[in-house]
């Protein structure tokens, strides 16, 4: 019977010895469970065990504690190539003197497979990733963009169970990595086979990705669709590194449902927002508003969660307007989409404007402090 997960971590560990002959956890007790036919990202900053995580997927590393299921079978120590995985790398990896076409063909080559296989299999690849009519060129001849895509016909070649992707768009400029984005995804859907991706770019996670795992110091924080991990963050950890936020500090006054009341020192207010997390009444708190989620008017409109400021700054950058305000000696921001195409200065906020600042509930999350 066929597994439903193409990949688990079970309580896995990885420990290194430092230079200082200390022991540390680049991966500590992660469990993650990867559906079959799935694009699931690895998101976090440098060292945060996302790498090292794949890298025992791929069998490059051993787990210290734990193991790591492929098809539900468990690897144990396996080496990579007796693993129905395949790696992309940042840096392409290809050989500079072969062709396109040998590149592709390289590993099929060492199975032994048949000339006849070899060509229909290469060209289907290179089909695949649009790169038909080039496989007699040399890497040195093709971009960026195309040298990606000789990588990724090269690790689809061989038809793996799962696809390893370690932040293979990371040495492309901005606009040809957010078109690589969106084949990539194409791609995925129209193979159906499983991308295990790693990033640290935060847009890039949640532009592919079905679920996502934001990781930390080893740990994961959260795991959950792109929605889940931006609109309902579990922590304050995922809110900060996932997009902007203004953040204040609070004490839980009450819960009802998932619904909080939280004493804000700051503004001298009380404020009502959705609790994220398992918060209980005396617990203190972070209190995240996302800039785009708040609205500003001329005239107070509700009363609830409803404050005068003053704009300090605003920036006009095309599709938005950001807002700075004072807001009772606290320092923050709004994201204003410009919807109306205008020049007349008075359809923007001037410094020194008084405003009134309001924050729905459903917009006001509490989040627990750890």
């Amino acid at each position: 019977m066929a597994s439903e997960f193409a990949v688990e971590l079970r309580d896995v560990v990885k420990k290194f010895i430092t230079p200082e002959g200390s022991e540390m956890a680049a991966v500590d007790h992660v469990t993650m469970q990867i559906r079959n036919g799935e694009f699931f990202s690895m998101l976090g900053s440098s060292g945060c065990g996302k790498t090292t995580s794949l890298r025992m997927i791929a069998g490059f590393e051993w787990p210290t504690e734990g193991d790591v299921y492929i098809e539900g079978k468990p690897m144990g120590h396996l080496p990579p190539f007796q693993r129905n995985v395949n790696t992309v790398f940042q840096s392409y990896a290809l050989f500079q003197h072969m062709t396109v076409f040998q590149n592709v063909a390289f590993g099929l080559e060492m199975e032994g497979a048949s000339k006849d296989e070899i060509a229909r299999r290469v060209g289907r690849s290179l089909e695949m990733v649009q790169l038909t009519g080039m496989d007699r060129r040399r890497p040195r001849q093709l971009s960026g963009g195309q040298q990606q895509r000789v990588a990724l016909a090269r690790a689809l070649v061989k038809t793996p169970d799962v696809l390893l992707l370690d932040e293979p768009l990371g040495a492309l400029d901005l606009k040809l990595r957010k078109e690589m984005q969106l084949e990539l995804k194409a791609l995925q859907q129209q193979l159906g086979i499983t991308f295990i991706y790693v990033t640290h770019d935060q847009e890039e996670a949640l532009t592919m990705s079905d679920r996502i795992a934001v990781m930390s110091k080893g740990k994961i924080m959260q795991m959950g669709t792109s929605v889940e991990v931006y609109e309902r963050p579990a922590n304050r950890f995922v809110a900060e590194f996932i997009g902007e936020s203004n953040f204040l500090e609070g004490k839980v006054k009450s819960v009802k449902g998932d619904q909080a009341v939280v004493d804000v020192p700051a503004w001298g207010e009380e404020l009502i927002g959705i609790a994220t997390g398992k918060v209980k009444a005396g617990d203190d708190v972070s209190v995240s508003i996302r800039p785009e989620k708040v609205r500003l008017t001329d005239k107070q409109g509700i009363k609830e969660n409803s404050l005068e400021a003053v704009v300090t700054t605003s920036t006009y950058i095309g599709s938005d307007t950001h807002v700075y305000l004072d807001v009772r000696g606290q320092r923050f921001k709004v994201w204003e989409q410009n919807r109306i195409s205008t020049l007349d200065p008075r359809a923007y906020y001037a410094n020194g404007q008084k405003v009134w600042v309001t924050l729905l509930s459903e917009n006001t999350l509490i989040l627990p402090k750890a």
